[in-house]
């Protein structure tokens, strides 16, 4: 087997939460080297938010600092001091790419406020890939900017629209919300990944580096893009009243389903399904513009039929027709999916403080760079010795120093 595909690739994370994160771990998972650069004490925000095992905080088994953070290695530093800006530049100096989001920075601010502006750094590695993720983009009137996740998510206009569906229906007097689980975020740490790949790749040509933003706002509005272009193209504003004529989202016995007959065919297989074979020629369903027209009635009879049955009986009865079905899986329901375990998505590691959990592992195969996990989320500092003293030459005086002045 071959090496993994950015094995040699050293990566400096100034990051915390999500969005960076997500971001250095896809890349991680690819065979990059992370570095993670936390403030002493506190470390990464992450550390602080749960679910935690058995309900009990603790900054070393937050299950989103666990997920996030696989394959990575921690140094605290204090990047407030004049001696940890400079060992900041140092770290800067041998890497290929930096990614930070300000959530870690020790003031309120950008880079440049910290005198690690892409210009400084550039001047010690001028191959760096500098990427910096921020809620609103680097300019702009909202530039200097924080936000959380349900500013940025109902900036980009995507949380206008939810619930819909049957959340609608059931409560027409719902005010907007957000996705769950800051799912915009993730989206920003996914857009990053692929901005840096193609930041890199382009310095293997180019050779030298770049300055490369990506902004949270714009990251989730760029998975939205129908919804703005309806508006953009005729005026058309989508909200949560966004619906199907007919069909849609009912609920069954242990959860909910979504069935759509939106052609006649797919009636004409749902009906003979459904054991009523007789509303296939019934004139009021026949045609769509039909079913639409009576699209209450054709509600109420899928509703009763689906109301008697669980979701994977809906799901195996109606999807093998043709007709689009589909039921919508719990947690648990996804950790018990005979396709993921033969595809052997979750796999098993044993953490020293969280003891041994299962983690999503990747989405994608590379048959020749198989991925592994080698290691858990590190405890914060964890690799202090081996980075200061291995990469910057340090002996354990000065590192007994740096510590005991706070700077790591």
């Amino acid at each position: 087997m071959g090496s993994k595909i950015f094995e040699g690739i050293t990566i400096l994370e100034f990051a915390g939460f999500i969005a960076g994160p997500f971001c250095t771990k896809l890349l991680g998972d690819m065979g990059a080297r992370v570095i993670k650069i936390e403030p002493p004490g506190y470390g990464d925000p992450a550390r602080h938010f749960g679910p935690f095992p058995d309900d009990v905080p603790d900054p070393e088994t937050s299950g989103l600092f666990l997920y996030l953070n696989t394959d990575k290695e921690s140094v605290t530093l204090d990047v407030s001091t004049a001696t940890g800006r400079e060992l900041f530049l140092r770290l800067a100096s041998s890497a290929d790419l930096l990614v930070e989001d300000r959530s870690t920075a020790p003031v309120d601010g950008s880079m440049e406020s910290l005198g690690l502006g892409y210009d400084v750094l550039k001047e010690r590695n001028p191959s760096l890939v500098h990427l910096s993720i921020t809620p609103f983009g680097l300019t702009g009137p909202k530039a200097s900017w924080k936000a959380r996740h349900v500013n940025t998510f109902h900036a980009s206009g995507e949380g206008y629209t939810l619930p819909g569906g049957l959340g609608y229906t059931l409560n027409p007097d719902r005010a907007p919300v957000a996705a769950g689980v800051h799912l915009g975020d993730y989206d920003a740490g996914q857009m990053a990944a692929s901005a840096a790949i193609a930041a890199l790749y382009a310095r293997a040509f180019q050779g030298t580096g770049q300055r490369v933003e990506v902004s949270i706002q714009e990251s989730t509005m760029a998975l939205n893009r129908l919804t703005h272009t309806l508006y953009l193209g005729n005026g058309r504003l989508v909200d949560r009243s966004r619906t199907y004529e007919y069909g849609g989202i009912y609920a069954c016995k242990d959860g909910y389903v979504i069935l759509y007959p939106r052609e006649d065919r797919q009636w004409r297989v749902l009906v003979e399904i459904m054991g009523r074979p007789e509303l296939a020629d019934d004139e009021r369903y026949v045609t769509r513009a039909d079913r639409i027209r009576h699209g209450d009635e054709v509600n109420r009879i899928i509703g009763e039929w689906v109301a008697e049955l669980t979701k994977e009986e809906v799901y195996y009865e109606a999807a093998p027709s043709g007709c689009p079905a589909a039921y919508f899986a719990t947690s648990e329901d996804v950790f018990g999916s005979p396709q993921l375990a033969e595809r052997g998505f979750f796999v098993d590691a044993d953490h020293p403080e969280a003891g041994v959990l299962s983690y999503p592992s990747r989405p994608y195969r590379f048959p020749k760079t198989p991925w592994s996990l080698e290691n858990t989320a590190p405890g914060l500092g964890q690799h202090n010795r081996d980075v200061y003293c291995g990469l910057l030459d340090m002996d354990d005086a000065e590192l007994s120093a740096l510590a005991q002045g706070g700077v790591i």
